[in-house]
């Protein structure tokens, strides 16, 4: 089977269902093909605990606020994924579920995209797989020997998994902070480990400041102003309620990065040794281009050049939803709407040239 259409987007989560509505305002005839069987995208897969880090007004992708949840400030991901699928029904967008693309490659004047569902050429393509299935784990000495449990952030849902164990949480961002408070609340013998000294955000900022200034640091750039330094310049962790009740509570001291694991633990840089039956690894993810390689776009640190979201070297393609170099805080609901809005207009401009 192979199908044309003007336009393919491959991800089904909050940038591609972003892409979708503004390439239904344009006018273009598109698909979208997900990897996931249910609407949410990687909402569906976060531990139990999570919330978002501003209000539900504040957390919407285009043309449709996301109602508040009932009792909470901030919504869970629970509620997200609920939001995002009414999202994709209210606009009847025409995403195909169950869908792995394997590959983007050039065919004359078109993209062919190869799935295990068959064939799509289109005039355009927009990558939109976000981070979360390329989780990412650093290389650390004894790695191989350890013989308790290893977990990435996608593999945590509660405490109740590792109630009566010493689990130590690596990670200074956010997760890593959120993990390490919903454990340590919950009385599971906590340590957490990061590179360089925890550096909380002001008690009262979230993610409505976070986007505005990320969104003045894009703007300063653009203008040809020095670099502001933007959300990192203020920190790297968002006080949400569990980690403000667990820091004042004297929960959430961090250690420095242990040099490495052993078999029933980890070492430290004096050459001490503590016992830990389990490693919660909160380390990042790094984006999934992996469907994108035949283009042959990525450079030596496997970073594809873009200008906004369009590909550089192949004008066809844009990329959506990866952070800042895609669009500012495109990797966040709030974030992605103005770089998919321009996307789909630069697309609706090279088609109908």
């Amino acid at each position: 089977m192979t199908e044309a259409l003007d336009v393919v987007v491959v991800g089904g989560g909050q940038a591609g269902l972003a892409a979708g509505y503004h390439l239904r305002r344009q006018g273009l005839e598109f698909t979208v093909l997900d990897a996931e069987v249910t609407p949410g995208g990687a909402w569906q897969h976060t531990w139990d605990s999570l919330h978002l880090f501003s209000p539900a007004a504040y957390s919407s992708l285009p043309g449709r606020l996301m109602p508040a949840q009932p009792g909470e400030t901030y919504p869970d991901a629970g509620h997200v994924v609920e939001y995002l699928a009414e999202y994709e029904k209210r606009y009847d967008l025409p995403v195909q579920r169950g869908v792995q693309v394997h590959a983007v490659a050039r065919d004359g004047d078109r993209l062919r995209v190869g799935t295990d569902s068959g064939t799509w050429r289109a005039r355009a393509v927009v990558s939109a797989t976000g981070t979360f299935s390329r989780p990412f784990l650093p290389a650390v000495r004894g790695q191989e020997v350890f013989a308790g449990r290893q977990v990435h952030t996608i593999g945590y849902r509660s405490p109740a998994d590792f109630v009566g164990q010493r689990v130590v949480v690596v990670g200074g961002g956010n997760s890593g902070a959120q993990i390490a408070a919903d454990l340590a609340l919950a009385g599971v013998e906590l340590t957490w480990v990061t590179q360089r000294p925890p550096r909380f955000l002001a008690d009262e900022i979230d993610g409505r400041d976070l986007f505005d200034v990320a969104t003045a640091r894009h703007r300063a750039l653009q203008q040809g102003h020095g670099d502001t330094g933007g959300v990192a310049s203020l920190g790297d962790i968002v006080a949400v309620p569990p980690v403000l009740a667990a820091r004042d509570a004297g929960l959430m001291a961090a250690k420095p990065m242990f040099t490495r694991l052993t078999e029933d633990g980890i070492q430290w840089a004096d050459g001490s040794r503590a016992s830990v039956d389990a490693i919660i690894w909160c380390t990042g993810f790094r984006p999934a281009l992996a469907h994108l390689a035949p283009l042959q776009l990525r450079g030596q640190r496997g970073h594809i050049a873009t200008d906004g979201t369009r590909a550089l070297e192949e004008p066809r393609l844009h990329l959506l939803g990866y952070g800042d170099w895609t669009g500012p805080a495109s990797a966040t609901l709030i974030g992605v709407g103005r770089p998919a809005r321009e996307a789909a207009r630069q697309i609706a401009e090279l088609l109908r040239n």
